[in-house]
This record gives C-alpha cells, structure tokens and sequence, in this order.
C-alpha cells in the first residue's frame, strides 16, 4: 500500500506541532511493522503562512487562508485534509477572514481536488459562558460570544456541509500553550486563594493526546468520517487538583488556602489590573466540562493517563516561558508517571 498522503494547515503551530510529530510516530511505526493507524506510511504536506525547509516525510507549503489563490492546489492528491489553523483573537473581521472565509476556500480546494476525508479542529468555547456540567453533543445550543468563536462555529457548518468531521476540544495543555497555564499565572497574582472553592470542573486535554486522537481520526480507515465530537480527556479535571499541579511541579507560586466566593473573587479581580477578563476568569475557574469519551472510542485511541499526569514533561517549559518566576519544583514531582490527584474540564 501507498503511504497515507496527509494536508496539514497550522502545522507550525502548538498543536499543529504535535501533530506533526504524532504523524511522524505514525510513519515510523509503519516503517517497523508496528499495527496500528492504518499500517500505512504517511506523507505529510505542512502548510504555514512562513517557509520553512522540508524534513524527511514532511513537505512545507507556504499559504494564506486570507489569500485563496495560494491555497491553489494545496489539496491536489491528498488522502485527507486535517485543518488546524484559526484566528484565537481579534475582531469580527479578522477573524472571519481566517476563521470562516478561508475555510471556505479551503474546503473548496478539497472538493476540487476530491479528498474523501476532512478535519477540522474546533473548540468547546462555541458553547457561550455557561456554566457547564457534563454536556454531551447537541444537549446545549452554542452560543459563543467571540468573534472567534463565531466564526469557528460558522466554519464548523462549512466543514460539515462538506462531509466532514468536527472536533471540539476543551483547554488544551503542554509544551507551547501560551494561554491556559500564563492565565492561570496571571490569576492567581490577581486572586490568590481558592476559586469559588476550587471544586469546578474543566475539560482539559494534553497536547500530545489530541494530536494522537486526531492522527488515529486522520489515518484509521475505520474511524469516523463526519459528524461533531468533544475531543477533551474522557475524566474532567478540578481546577484546584490542576493548581495543585502546577505548583508542585514549580510552574505556579503557592497560593494562600484562603477560600473566595464567586463574588469575593470578581471584586479581587477588579481591583487588581490584568489581561484576562471576568469572562475569561470564568471559564478558567466555573464549570466548563464536556462528555468526550465517545471520539476516543470511535478512534480507537486509548485517551492516554490525562492532562495532570502530562504535566510533568511540560514543567521545564511551562517554567521558562513564564520566565522562572515559580520557586523550585517539589522534590520528585517532575518524575515520569509520579502520583498525581485523582480527580472525578480554548480559549475562546
């Protein structure tokens, strides 16, 4: 059998990065007769808005999704279509040129080009403020309040007009987020103490897990070719376990046990400048948990130990990136597979 021929775009960024090493994991394991994925070789064309040279399996593609003449043959020949890339921020019309428009062009040049199989990443932040508990697919109506959000859930519609498949997942944790954890940073400095308690309950996944997920979606013959999934860790994390974390591991300063109500906390909040609004706040720190367990199972990808027990390799990273301001780790938290809380959680 020919090598699985794979169109990557974002493939230069935090996930799109995983990704591309969960493909190449794939190919390897190919190479050595190891089952799994299809059994099938991968070829892989990168697509970035910046050049970058070529690697053994990966071809790189300059494009723009605000320009669909550079998108022009992009899709020629591919197998399947995994599209990563998104405007996260900016107003109505930036994001709509990316978000939506450019996934429309794109989605185009993948009919043009008649690949059987489309990807598109998403995100939980097309369901609006919530609160939410344990929601499953089509139990709430989105109602995302971001012009990112909007047009990602517009693009979410074009995708699945094609035949496609849409995934959904929550906060998403390891080495190059630059969101989740410096918020959490940033949080803490504002409200130090204990969230409304610290019993919410968040989808969270780690990077690596979900670009495994969405290699096994890309590669497995078998798995599921259209539809919407939540794509988070079947087992919902509590953020104060996710702090607890953090800070062990030395990425996070300790916080005062101290408990503040909801109200107690956006008065903190208030009085305290920052970049993170009393939105945002509240996705970090109120119940935004979302049934997953069937994408894992459709995919027949085990959904790994978790985000917590990710954490540990991320550590290093996490710890530079916000600049060593955390004491040391706790001795022997940073080892592989080391205990963690066993708890029962995109910006948007």
């Amino acid at each position: 059998m020919r090598a699985a021929r794979v169109v990557v775009t974002g493939a230069g960024g935090f996930i799109g990065s995983a990704v591309l090493r969960a493909l190449a994991d794939a190919a390897d394991a190919a190479d050595h007769g190891v089952e799994g994925n299809g059994g099938v070789g991968v070829e892989v064309r990168a697509v970035a808005r910046g050049a970058r040279a070529n690697a053994p399996g990966v071809s790189w593609v300059q494009a723009d999704l605000t320009d669909p003449g550079s998108l022009h043959g992009l899709a020629q020949g591919a197998d399947v279509l995994v599209h990563l890339a998104a405007r996260v921020s900016g107003d109505e019309a930036s994001c709509r040129a990316v978000n939506l428009d450019g996934t429309r062009a794109l989605v185009r040049e993948a009919e043009r080009a008649k690949v059987p199989r489309l990807v598109l990443l998403s995100t939980a932040a097309v369901y609006g403020p919530g609160p939410h508990r344990g929601v499953g697919i089509g139990e709430v109506v989105p109602a995302p309040v971001s012009a990112a959000s909007r047009t990602r859930l517009a693009a979410e519609q074009v995708v699945r007009e094609a035949g496609g498949l849409v995934l959904r997942p929550g906060l998403v944790l390891g080495r190059g987020d630059r969101w989740v954890v410096p918020a959490l940073a940033e949080l803490l400095r504002r409200v130090p103490g204990r969230w409304d308690g610290g019993s919410a309950l968040l989808s969270l996944v780690a990077v690596e897990d979900l670009a495994r997920l969405v290699t096994a979606l890309a590669l497995d013959p078998d798995a599921p070719r259209s539809g919407v999934y939540h794509a988070s860790h079947p087992q919902p994390v509590r953020i104060q376990d996710l702090l607890d974390r953090l800070t062990a591991l030395g990425v996070l300063p300790h916080a005062p046990q101290h408990n503040w109500s909801w109200p107690q906390c956006l008065d903190q909040l208030r009085s305290n400048e920052g970049n993170m609004s009393e939105r945002q706040f509240a996705l970090l720190a109120q119940d935004h948990w979302y049934r997953s367990e069937a994408v894992w199972t459709a995919a027949a990808c085990p959904p790994g130990p978790g985000p917590l027990a990710r954490l540990a390799d991320a550590a290093s990273w996490y710890r530079e990136a916000l600049g060593a301001a955390a004491p040391p780790p706790v001795p022997g938290a940073e080892v592989p597979g080391a205990e963690v809380p066993n708890s029962s959680w995109d910006r948007p």
